[in-house]
């Protein structure tokens, strides 16, 4: 925007110079004035477009020409372990002694209090398990085992399976039952002034409630041309939508998964900070008036000169032939 209204006012100078060499200094400021008022339009008109409106910030709006419709192809999946995931794991038996020995030596009643803790993704690093590189947790009297690719519902099955075998092997009922939650799991936000780490804390988080953890998208994030990036088996594939369209609610961009990386990008208005009628109005009339002040210094200290100058010439050239 600044490059153009320079090339308006270079414009106007050199205009100035060609209309000076065999124009009437009449019709030359004539044009002159028409040219400027063309090309102040033109900037203010530029700006205003460059306005925030409400279509442009607004949800759930129903699709139209500038608004995408989204098919219905929402099929939420249960989230798979991966590599590097931490892992709370919770045995429940009705002996003591045997809670203890699967849960790091906490009893039942520390247990529970652990797990209120993973309500909240506070949960300490010290009740949790590590996914190896290679997909394995180590285990109490397990050992290693191999928990990448499955859901925490068939790890659980897993465990249960795995611990009563043993249990049984030692001439006792197998009476347990295992928690298993994904914890520590976090999406990430760039650009738009809203950049931060910020942690899943359900199942299922939906994009609006991702929103409203990182304090909405700002005035100028393009809403209209969100990406997501996100980690799909050993591949990673980036994905553009518009957050305001209605019909996203039904699509594949629902749901945010753990890794997700929203990129916000910025449009083009916040160059003049309008996202208001107010602020239109104070940037139409400060551009004005700048304008003018140019358009009275331009006439001022070049068009008048010019003009004494022609008619200085004139009388001369009068003088002479008389």
């Amino acid at each position: 925007m600044c490059i153009f209204a320079a090339l308006c006012v270079a414009k106007i100078f050199l205009y100035a110079t060609y209309c000076s060499k065999g124009l009437g200094m009449t019709k030359h400021q004539t044009r002159l004035k028409y040219l400027f008022y063309v090309c102040l339009f033109a900037f203010a008109s530029n700006m205003l477009s460059s306005c925030v409106t409400s279509r442009k910030v607004n949800y759930f709006q129903p699709p139209s020409d500038d608004i995408p419709a989204y098919t219905d192809t929402l099929s939420y999946e249960e989230y798979t372990i991966r590599v590097h995931d931490r892992l709370y794991i919770q045995v429940y038996t009705l002996d003591q002694k045997m809670t203890a020995l699967f849960n790091g030596g906490q009893n039942s009643q520390n247990v529970r209090q652990i797990a209120r803790g993973t309500n909240n993704g506070s949960v300490s690093e010290l009740y949790t398990y590590l996914v190896d590189d290679g997909g394995f947790i180590k285990f109490p009297t397990l050992g290693k085992v191999e928990v990448v690719g499955l859901t925490t519902r068939e790890l659980k099955h897993k465990l249960e399976q795995m611990l009563s075998t043993m249990i049984v092997q030692r001439g006792e009922m197998p009476n347990l039952s295992v928690d298993i939650q994904v914890v520590q799991r976090f999406f990430s936000v760039i650009g738009a002034n809203s950049s931060g780490r910020f942690p899943i804390q359900k199942e299922k988080t939906t994009i609006f409630e991702a929103i409203a953890l990182f304090g909405d998208i700002a005035d100028f994030g393009d809403r209209s041309k969100v990406k997501i990036v996100r980690q799909i088996g050993d591949s990673t594939s980036v994905r553009t939508f518009d957050v305001r369209s209605k019909d996203i609610v039904n699509s594949e961009f629902y749901y945010v998964e753990p890794n997700d990386v929203i990129y916000i990008r910025k449009m083009k208005g916040e160059a003049f900070g309008i996202n208001s009628a107010s602020a239109a109005i104070s940037v139409v009339t400060t551009t004005i008036s700048f304008g003018v002040f140019i358009y009275t210094l331009v006439d001022r200290f070049i068009i008048q000169p010019i003009e004494r100058n022609k008619n200085q010439s004139t009388s001369s050239t009068s003088a002479v032939t008389q």
